[in-house]
């Protein structure tokens, strides 16, 4: 389909301090769609806004508005109260260059598609430094480790810049079981990673008893839960891009390493690190009947 959207106020800055506009920001995800539009089709939206530019409050909006243009496809979700809501679906370019001249600066996804909607296919282990920012090279640690247990109960791991403080790991399941036995794979997976170095990994979700220690944060594999989507600009100066990377990357990428700027350039020479992520998706069953033994290992060694 065409990417035929047209851009109202293209010159309101919307990165004060880089002087960024809204006509720059649909530019942006006009030139990655390619790359960014596998990781989003069929899958549930939250919009992050800033209509006014990110020097304002933005909001988050999950429903599809009365406005929307019916070209842009939609996903039906029950609320686990009750009641639906609908989101929306970002399945093409047009689609994503409308979004962005509403002011989304950031897309997050649910890990489940609408097709098997109460059945993930993605884990999220989001790897959150301490609030004085701590070492890079901690972070980095943190990010080997997971990926290392992901080898072991035999998934594999992606990589990404979060575009703010910390990195993304990201293993693909064939979407073969639910959102209670997702969770509590990626809990269980989190915590053996952080029983190895206690004093500088912590899954403790409250902020007071970290001690300063990173946060291994699986709280995105819940029902109704996001994940930045590859790709997505996120509201901070410089307007730093969740990126995915090759593991070769990791030594040498810092958290914000890669811009709106730059990420197309780098499209322009290398392929989506994600590409293949589909392929490699692994199966859920097998990867805990690997976990149970390793954490069943781990306990007969503490006694």
């Amino acid at each position: 389909m065409s990417d035929q959207v047209e851009v109202t106020n293209a010159d309101r800055v919307l990165f004060p301090k880089d002087g960024i506009t809204k006509g720059d920001l649909v530019d942006y995800y006009r030139r990655v769609a390619d790359a960014m539009l596998p990781h989003l089709r069929d899958r549930p939206l939250s919009m992050q806004r800033f209509p006014e530019g990110i020097g304002r409050s933005g909001f988050f909006q999950q429903e599809v508005s009365n406005h929307f243009p019916d070209w842009v496809a939609r996903a039906e979700v029950p609320r686990r109260g009750g009641g639906t809501v609908e989101h929306p679906v970002c399945d093409d370019a047009r689609t994503l260059a409308y979004l962005a001249n509403l002011g989304v600066v950031t897309l997050h996804t649910w890990t489940s598609r609408a097709r098997h909607l109460e059945r993930p296919d993605r884990v999220v282990f989001d790897l959150d430094p301490p609030e004085d920012g701590g070492e890079v090279a901690a972070v980095r640690d943190a990010a080997r480790r997971v990926r290392d247990l992901l080898d072991e109960l035999g998934l594999a791991a992606f990589v990404q810049t979060s575009g703010s403080r910390g990195f993304h790991v990201v293993t693909p399941l064939r979407p073969e079981a639910g959102f209670d036995e997702i969770s509590a794979l990626a809990g269980d997976a989190a915590e053996l990673v952080a029983s190895q170095d206690p004093e500088r990994l912590t899954v403790e979700r409250r902020k007071a008893k970290r001690a300063g220690r990173l946060f291994l944060d699986v709280g995105r594999n819940v029902y109704a839960q996001t994940a930045v989507a590859p790709y997505s600009v996120r509201p901070k100066d410089g307007a730093p891009v969740a990126t995915p990377i090759e593991w070769s990357e990791l030594p040498r990428t810092e958290p914000r390493s890669h811009t709106l700027t730059s990420v197309p350039r780098r499209l322009a020479r290398k392929p989506d690190p994600w590409a293949s992520m589909d392929d490699e998706a692994g199966s859920y069953q097998a990867a805990r009947e690997r976990l149970d033994a390793l954490m069943e290992r781990a306990g007969a060694g503490k006694t």
